[in-house]
C-alpha cells in the first residue's frame, strides 16, 4: 500500500511541489489535495491580466481537471480544512471530509490585509488576492464609477492600472510620500507616478484612511455599500470600490490551531520540515530563517527541495534567496536589486536621462556593486545583479558602468527596451527567435523561469547575448516573477555552482566524475549534456597526469575532430603554424581534395585552409594524406587553442618593427593542443598598425619599437570586445611566460564555456594583473604548470584515428532494407 500525502492548498506553491514529485517518483505516494477556492490550479501572478481584460480565467489554469485524474491525484475543490489530528494524522474539511496522511504539506498561503478601519466591512470592499476579488472588482466596474486603492505597492498600481482599463476613475492612496517603496528610490518612485498619472490614474500620497463611509441606501433591504473615504485630515473622496492592496499575511491560522509552531509564518527548516518532521509546509505561508516569501521563483525553489525531501533522495536544501526583482507595473519597466537605498559609507552612481524616462542607479561600496534601481531602461539589470551576486571589482570599469554592458563591447542587445518591441522582432539571433514566439511560450506553456524559455524556445540558450531581453519579456509577461539563488548551480543535476565544484575536485582530491558525484551528491546518476562536459574538462585541467579524458563527455565536434556542417558532412582544418605554408603543404591539400572529391576549399579568417564538405567515413583518410605532407589537427573544432594568428612583420613589411610570424609560430608551437573553457585565439602585429588584429582576441601582441605589448581578453563574433593592456614586455622569452601564464590563470579559474571576455569582466583586469604582473613567483608557478599539462595534452588526434583509435566512430551505419 502507497503511503498516503495530502496537500493542503491548492496553489501555485503546493501545486508545483507535486509536479516536482512526479517528475522524480511517479506514484510514490497516494495524494489528496484540499483547496478552498472552487478551482483548479490557477496562476496568481496573472491575476492583473484578467482584471485589465488582457487575459480570461481560463488562459491562466496552470493544471485543468485532467492534469490531476492522469496523475492519479484527488482534488478536492471547494473544501476549507479546519482542523488537523496530528496523533491520529487525521486532516477534516469544514463540509466533514475527512483524510488520513502519512506525509502532510502546508501550503495555505496567505491573505491580505485589511485596515482595521471603520467601515472596512462595507459592500465593495474588497482585498486583492484570488480569482474571486477580481471578479467583485469587475462587477462593481460594470455598476459604478469610483474606485479607490488604498496601497501604493505593487499590488495596488496593478489593481489601479486594471480598474482603470475598465472604465473607473481611479484613486491610489498611499500612506507615504512615494509609490513602491520597497523596490524603488524616490526619484525612480516620481518617474513611475509621472508615468501613471499621464494614464489618468490619480494619486493622494501621505493620506492616512480614518473611515469607510457607507453610501445612501436606495432600499432598505440593500446591505449597506461603500460610498467615500474620509481621511485623517478630514477630507473625503467618493469611492464606490475600495480595493486594500497594503500588504499579505501569511495564513498559519490552521496551523497554530493544531500546534505547529509558528512566528510570522510557519517555520521551516531547510528540508522544509516544520517541527513535525511528518509535516511540510512551502508558499507564502512559510518563515525560514527569519524571512517570509511573496515571489514566484524562491517559492519553487521551496518545492523542489519539499519534492526531493518526500521522495527520499535525502539532498537538496533550501537556503534562501537574494532579492533581484524585475517588475511590470503597467508596462513600464522596472528592475531592483540588493540595497538599493544605500546610506552611510555608501556611494551612489546615477544616470538620468529625463527626456527618454530613464532612471538608473547603482549603490557601490569599495568598488563592489551592493544593490541598483532601473526604470525604463532594465536590459542590464541582469548584468548588474551578476556583478552583486559574483562581488565583482568595478574599479576598471567604473567610468563606464553606468551605460551598461553595450559599453564593455558587448554588441547583442543595444539598450533595447522589450515593451517597445513589435511581436516579430527579432530576440535571440543565434536561434532565430522572435518576442512572440517567447511571450507565446510563457503564455502557452506555463513558464515561469529563464531555464524553462530557453528549454521550450532555444532564445539565450546559445551565445546568451540576449539573456537580458528575454528576463524582460519573462518578467513583462509574468510580472515580479523572480528571485535568484544566492549561488547559481552549474545544471539541474547539482545545487553547486561551477566554482564550488571545481574547487572540490582539487580540495578533495576527486579525480573521476562518478567521485564528483558521490561527494557533491548528484541529483543525477549520471549527470547530463550540460555538467558532464563541464566536468570533464575541470577534471582535465586539475589532473592532466591522473585522469582520463572522457570522449562521450564532449560535443559532437571534439568526439570526431572535426566540425559537423549542416549537410551531415565534415570540415577539416590543417594546422598551419602561425599562418603559414608551404607550396607541398599546399600541394597536399590540394590532392586531399581532388583526391576525396571535397567540394569547397576556402581561406579562413584565421589563416588556415578549410575543407569543407568531408564524408565522415574519410576522414581518417583525409587526416592520414595530411599528416603525411607533416600537417597536424588545426582544432578548429574544440575548446581549446584555435590559431595563432600574425602579420609578415619586419622580415618583409616596411613597417614592421619585431618578427611577428616567429613569435607567432613559436606561441603556437608551445601552445596547441591545449584545452581550454572555450576556444582561446590569439594573434601577433608586427606593429601598431595591427595587421593581424591582435586586439579582438584572448592574448594578443603588437610589436613595437621597444618591445611587446601584451593585450588579453578581446574577441570578435557575436559579442566583439577589444582586449585590455596587460602589460608591456622587453623579449620574447617574457611574452611566452606570460602567455602560458595568463592561459593558465584562464584554464584554472574560468567556468566552462565562458570566453576570455566575461571572465575578466567578472573577476577584472585588476585582479588578472595582480596574478600574472604583480606575483613574479605565481607567474612563473603557473606557466610552469601550463607547461606540464601540456606534456600529455601535446598529441595529434588525427594521427592516433589514421592508426585506428576509436575507428567505430567513422564507419558508416548500414543502410536498412
Amino acid at each position: 500500500m502507497k503511503p498516503k500525502l495530502i496537500l493542503i492548498g491548492n496553489g501555485m506553491a503546493g501545486v508545483r511541489t507535486l509536479e516536482e514529485l512526479q517528475k522524480i517518483a511517479p506514484g510514490k505516494y497516494e495524494t489528496t489535495v484540499f483547496g478552498a477556492e472552487p478551482h483548479v490550479n490557477y496562476n496568481r501572478i496573472l491575476l492583473s491580466p484578467v482584471l485589465a481584460g488582457e487575459k480570461t480565467f481560463d488562459e491562466i489554469v496552470i493544471n485543468d481537471r485532467s492534469w490531476y485524474d492522469d496523475n492519479e491525484i484527488t482534488l478536492h475543490t471547494g473544501r476549507k480544512v479546519v482542523s488537523i489530528d496530528r496523533k491520529h494524522r487525521v486532516v477534516l474539511a469544514e463540509d466533514g471530509t475527512e483524510a488520513s496522511y502519512d506525509r502532510l504539506i502546508l501550503a495555505t498561503g496567505s491573505q491580505p490585509f485589511i485596515l482595521p478601519v471603520p467601515g472596512k466591512e462595507l459592500e465593495g470592499v474588497v482585498g486583492f488576492r484570488d480569482i474571486h476579488d477580481v471578479s467583485r472588482m469587475l462587477d462593481a466596474s460594470q455598476k459604478h464609477k469610483h474606485a479607490v486603492v488604498i496601497g501604493g505597492g505593487l499590488l495596488g498600481l496593478e489593481a489601479a492600472n486594471g480598474l482603470l482599463k475598465r472604465g473607473m476613475h481611479v484613486t491610489v492612496v498611499h500612506l507615504l510620500d512615494t509609490l513602491m517603496e520597497r523596490q524603488l528610490d524616490k526619484p525612480a518612485a516620481a518617474l513611475l507616478r509621472r508615468s501613471l498619472e499621464d494614464t489618468g490614474v490619480n494619486f493622494l500620497l501621505e493620506a492616512q484612511t480614518e473611515a469607510i463611509l457607507p453610501a445612501p441606501r436606495a432600499l432598505a433591504e440593500e446591505p449597506p455599500r461603500v460610498g467615500s473615504i474620509r481621511f485623517k485630515n478630514g477630507t473625503e473622496i467618493p469611492a464606490d470600490l475600495v480595493v486594500m492592496a497594503v500588504g499579505i499575511r501569511p495564513n498559519i491560522e490552521l496551523a497554530k490551531s493544531c500546534g505547529i509552531h509558528c512566528e510570522r509564518g510557519i517555520v521551516v527548516s531547510d528540508t522544509l520540515q516544520t517541527y513535525d518532521p511528518r509535516v511540510y509546509s512551502v508558499g507564502e505561508c512559510v518563515q525560514h530563517r527569519g524571512n517570509l516569501f511573496g515571489l514566484v521563483a524562491p517559492l519553487f525553489e521551496q518545492a523542489k527541495v519539499c519534492a526531493n525531501h518526500l521522495a527520499e533522495y535525502g539532498i537538496g536544501r533550501y537556503q534562501g534567496s537574494v532579492t533581484s526583482t524585475k517588475l511590470k507595473v503597467t508596462g513600464i519597466d522596472l528592475f531592483s536589486a540588493g540595497d538599493y537605498l544605500g546610506g552611510n559609507g555608501y556611494e551612489e552612481l546615477v544616470f538620468q536621462d529625463p527626456t527618454r524616462g530613464v532612471y538608473k542607479k547603482l549603490v557601490v561600496k569599495d568598488n563592489k556593486v551592493k544593490g541598483a534601481v532601473l526604470y525604463g531602461d532594465t536590459v542590464d539589470g541582469s548584468w548588474y545583479f551578476q556583478l552583486m551576486r559574483e562581488n565583482t571589482d568595478i574599479a576598471d570599469f567604473r567610468e563606464t558602468v553606468m551605460f551598461g554592458r553595450a559599453h564593455m563591447a558587448d554588441s547583442g542587445r543595444e539598450g533595447q527596451s522589450v515593451m517597445g518591441m513589435s511581436a516579430d522582432a527579432e530576440i535571440c539571433g543565434c536561434n532565430g527567435v522572435c518576442k512572440k514566439t517567447i511571450v507565446d511560450a510563457i503564455v502557452g506553456k506555463k513558464l515561469f523561469t529563464l531555464d524553462e524559455v530557453r528549454a521550450h524556445t532555444k532564445a539565450s540558450a546559445s551565445c546568451g547575448s540576449c539573456t537580458g531581453l528575454v528576463e524582460q519579456i519573462l518578467a513583462a509577461t509574468v510580472g515580479n516573477y523572480d528571485q535568484t539563488p544566492k549561488e547559481k548551480p552549474m545544471c539541474k543535476c547539482t545545487e553547486h555552482a561551477h566554482d564550488t565544484v571545481r574547487a572540490a575536485i582539487v580540495e578533495q582530491g576527486l579525480k573521476t566524475m562518478d567521485a564528483v558525484f558521490k561527494a557533491l551528491e548528484w541529483k543525477t546518476a549520471d549527470g547530463c549534456h550540460s555538467c558532464r562536459p563541464a566536468l570533464n574538462y575541470y577534471l582535465l585541467c586539475a589532473w592532466p597526469d591522473g585522469y582520463k579524458d572522457d570522449p562521450q563527455s564532449r560535443f559532437i565536434n571534439e568526439r570526431v575532430h572535426a566540425n559537423i556542417q549542416k549537410d551531415g558532412t565534415y570540415s577539416v582544418v590543417p594546422r598551419m603554424w602561425g599562418g603559414l605554408t608551404t607550396p607541398n603543404e599546399l600541394r597536399a591539400i590540394a590532392d586531399v581534395a581532388d583526391k576525396f572529391k571535397i567540394p569547397t576549399v576556402k581561406v579562413t579568417g584565421g589563416q588556415r585552409i578549410d575543407l569543407l564538405g568531408v564524408k565522415k567515413e574519410d576522414l581518417p583518410k583525409v587526416w592520414g594524406d595530411l599528416n603525411a605532407a607533416g600537417m597536424v589537427s588545426g582544432h578548429a573544432y574544440g575548446k581549446s587553442l584555435r590559431t595563432v594568428k600574425t602579420c609578415v612583420g619586419s622580415e618583409w613589411c616596411r613597417f614592421g618593427t619585431q618578427d611577428s610570424t616567429g613569435l607567432g609560430v613559436k606561441l603556437e608551437k608551445i601552445t596547441w593542443g591545449s584545452w581550454t573553457p572555450h576556444k582561446f585565439k590569439m594573434a601577433v602585429s608586427g606593429c601598431p598598425r595591427n595587421c593581424a588584429e591582435a586586439t579582438i582576441k584572448d592574448f594578443g601582441v603588437i610589436c613595437v619599437d621597444s618591445g611587446y605589448e601584451v593585450h588579453v581578453g578581446g574577441n570578435g563574433g557575436i559579442k566583439i570586445r577589444g582586449t585590455d593592456l596587460l602589460c608591456k614586455l622587453g623579449t620574447e622569452d617574457e611574452v611566452k611566460e606570460y602567455c602560458g601564464a595568463f592561459m593558465q590563470l584562464y584554464r584554472e579559474e574560468a567556468r566552462y564555456l565562458e570566453r576570455t571576455a566575461p571572465w575578466i569582466e567578472r573577476v577584472g583586469l585588476t585582479y588578472v594583473k595582480s596574478r600574472i604582473v604583480e606575483d613574479e613567483e605565481g607567474r612563473k608557478v603557473l606557466n610552469e604548470r601550463f607547461l606540464v599539462s601540456q606534456q600529455t595534452a601535446q598529441v595529434d588526434p588525427w594521427a592516433e584515428r589514421v592508426q585506428g583509435k576509436e575507428q567505430e566512430l567513422f564507419q558508416p551505419l548500414r543502410a536498412l532494407a
